[in-house]
């Protein structure tokens, strides 16, 4: 087993509609520890960052101009294997294809609205893990 850090983020449509202490619930559930939490409205600079290999993608600026349009809840959270862990926890990219007891199989909807609108980010990797940590949470670099 190996302990590792990951970003989550509550998006716009899961802070919007409240769903921040339940993410934040299943997660504690989990067994997973909240290392750094912060509310903030992201700006199209850092998301450019954070979704910098998307760039010049046709999904890309609607992406940066969803994830900028409200706030966010930013958490780094730690735990054994949690990147693989909370990325089965949150469930399919999209929320019609997400199983039930999954963040989005239970708590995603399919609005006709594009697909990033799925509640919640996680970290796919370790050095994503590392790379997007530091964008949201500098002082932890």
């Amino acid at each position: 087993m190996t302990t590792e850090r990951s970003l989550v983020l509550v998006k716009p449509d899961g802070f919007a509609r409240g769903l921040t202490g339940e993410v934040l619930r299943r997660i504690e559930a989990k067994g997973y520890t909240l290392a750094a939490l912060q509310i903030l409205t992201p700006t199209p600079e850092m998301l450019a960052k954070h979704y910098a290999e998307h760039e010049g993608k046709p999904f890309f600026q609607p992406l940066v101009d969803f994830m900028s349009s409200g706030p966010v809840t930013a958490v780094v959270i730690e735990g054994e294997n949690c990147i693989k862990g909370f990325r089965s926890l949150a469930g399919a990219t999209n929320p019609t294809d997400a199983a039930p007891g999954s963040i989005r199989g239970d708590l995603g909807r399919d609005w006709g609205k594009p697909v990033q609108e799925n509640i919640v980010h996680g970290s796919d990797a370790p050095e994503s893990a590392a790379r997007e940590i530091a964008i949201w949470f500098p002082e932890l670099g």
